[in-house]
């Protein structure tokens, strides 16, 4: 089985590990070897990213993709958890694409206050417009607006990466529809170039009455209806309610597929738990079903690994082994649709609790499979996904799981 540590003495056999460090944000092999680099960076010396690069650069040869960045950033403490999650995001190209147009639509303003997405917007462009193909780039300013902007994240404990993804992401739609409503009550700004949320779409003001759809929704956003059905006078009731991402129960030894399929599955509403049947005026038995009615460009999979035990009094982590494939098609939609979907990012927890360990994130690009730990960029295989499916064994020592899935949506080819 594979198992990180040997890993990282495999790729950089020349950086020692530290014995443990007493805080709990990071306790895994993998944060002894950030600090070693850090150190050499104290020194004046990038040595070892140095030669990660040049061997990453080497190792593609001429198959570096034109006008790629494979850019580490560096960790800030305990900046894993956002590390990883801002490089499946760079690598989610419809995301990147627009957040980079937004950029250059927006960086002449002056008098545009700073934001988180500002922030990252320049992020990702200091990113795709290096001159070297590889290195190290510091987000301090994306991590200081971060913990200005909340007080979740400006401690140094262990952070939830998806804790900070669902922020992020609904962080970004509130600027954007901010910005969006103001340019609208603007009449000089209706034949500006300028556009805060990609192009104009040039539908008149008042021709919809629905929330403004921004780039953000355009890529993450699916819509999940809720099929209740009375068990008295049959009538289904439907309810529809969007998301950025699906959480899913996880159970030992299961699938994405057999979690979606939970996560559809019917449930029986009696005793207490009666629905209230409009067409009954009363409350009666029913049955309730999750459905998938419109699917997302991006779909994003959180597994939920932390679990709280009433009986321990705390949260565990669930080190389950759950496969989940290259190539996935959506069984549990409203219309059956032929949507398929290919992973692109897995972000990985390293780690036996929740309350520490360490984020790094395995990531497809232009065919190629990359490893992101912090500051360190290798060239991987297809094969390392496999290794973070879980363990099928409770009390194993393989403690590197994937947490959260990036699944691109793909032409179905007949």
């Amino acid at each position: 089985p594979f198992y990180f540590a040997r890993f990282l003495q495999t790729i950089h056999p020349s950086v020692p590990f530290l014995p443990p460090a007493p805080t709990p944000a990071h306790r895994s092999p993998s944060r002894y070897y950030c600090v070693a680099v850090q150190r050499g960076r104290a020194n004046g010396s990038w040595a070892v990213m140095g030669a990660a690069s040049s061997r990453l650069e080497k190792a593609l040869g001429e198959q570096f993709p034109e006008g790629e960045r494979y850019f580490g950033l560096e960790n800030f403490g305990n900046t894993c958890y956002c590390n990883s999650v801002l490089q499946a995001l760079y690598f989610c190209v419809p995301f990147r694409e627009q957040l980079l147009e937004y950029y250059a639509n927006n960086k002449s303003a002056s008098d545009g206050e700073e934001n988180m997405l500002t922030c990252l917007a320049d992020l990702f462009s200091q990113i795709s417009n290096q001159k070297k193909k590889t290195g190290v780039i510091a987000p301090k300013r994306f991590i200081q607006r971060l913990k200005k902007q909340n007080e979740l994240f400006r401690s140094y404990m262990h952070q939830d990466a998806h804790e900070f993804l669902n922020f992020l992401l609904n962080e970004l739609v509130d600027i954007l529809e901010k910005e969006c409503k103001a340019n609208k009550e603007t009449p000089q700004n209706s034949s500006s170039n300028k556009s805060s949320n990609g192009p104009i779409n040039g539908q008149p003001n008042g021709s919809h009455k629905e929330p403004e759809t921004t780039w953000v929704h355009k890529c993450f956003q699916g819509i999940l209806t809720n099929q209740t059905k009375c068990l008295r006078c049959e009538t289904v009731t439907d309810r529809d309610e969007t998301f950025l991402d699906l959480s899913l129960d996880i159970e030992q030894n299961s699938s994405i597929t057999s979690c979606l399929k939970n996560f559809s599955s019917t449930e029986t509403l009696n005793a207490e738990d009666k629905f209230f049947c409009d067409k009954c005026c009363s409350l009666q038995e029913a049955q309730k079903r999750m459905k998938i009615k419109k699917q997302p460009n991006i779909l994003v999979i959180h597994l939920k690994r932390f679990k709280y035990i009433e009986q321990l009094g705390r949260y565990k982590k669930l080190t389950y082994r759950v496969v989940f494939p290259l190539e996935l098609k959506l069984m549990n939609t409203v219309d059956n649709s032929d949507l398929e979907y290919s992973l692109f990012a897995v972000l990985v927890h390293v780690g036996s609790g929740p309350n520490h360990g360490h984020y790094i994130s395995v990531v497809k690009s232009h065919n190629h499979w990359l490893f992101f730990d912090d500051e360190t960029v290798e060239m991987t295989d297809e094969s390392m996904v496999q290794t973070f499916f879980g363990s099928a064994q409770e009390f194993s020592g393989n403690t590197d799981n994937g947490y959260i899935l990036f699944y691109e949506s793909v032409a179905k080819t007949s």
